[in-house]
């Protein structure tokens, strides 16, 4: 599940789902299901089988919901420190976080993984992001 800053653009949500998506695919290689192959014989590379909605959260809410996903040993979180958007050196984007006190850090999103239960307790009260 991947959750947004409701106030971001469009474009910046989009990419703050990406990022997460990318990241979070990363820490499982073996989320993507198996090839697809077309009538043809076409392959195509796997997809993730599973839904994976685009919620969203105001900023205050985000950062609560973190530290919730946080706590919770059975929950995989990767997070987006706002910074990330505000550049395109990741090193420089690294430097930002380093110097930002944990208290201060906001997010334009996060991802979660984990047991249904879990995920759905954190995130029951949100909308999908529109």
């Amino acid at each position: 599940m991947i959750v947004v800053d409701r106030d971001l653009t469009a474009g910046r949500a989009a990419n703050a789902a990406a990022v997460l998506a990318v990241s979070l695919g990363a820490a499982h290689p073996d989320m993507p299901g198996p090839d697809l192959v077309d009538a043809g014989g076409g392959r195509h590379p796997g997809l993730f089988p599973h839904g994976l909605p685009i919620l969203a959260a105001g900023a205050t809410e985000l950062v609560r919901l973190r530290e919730a996903a946080a706590a919770d040993p059975e929950v995989l979180l990767v997070d987006f420190p706002s910074a990330g958007q505000t550049t395109n050196d990741y090193q420089e984007f690294r430097a930002m976080v380093a110097t930002t006190a944990p208290a201060e850090l906001r997010y334009v999103g996060i991802a979660l993984q984990g047991p249904a239960d879990a995920v759905r307790t954190l995130t029951r009260r949100l909308s999908l992001y529109r």
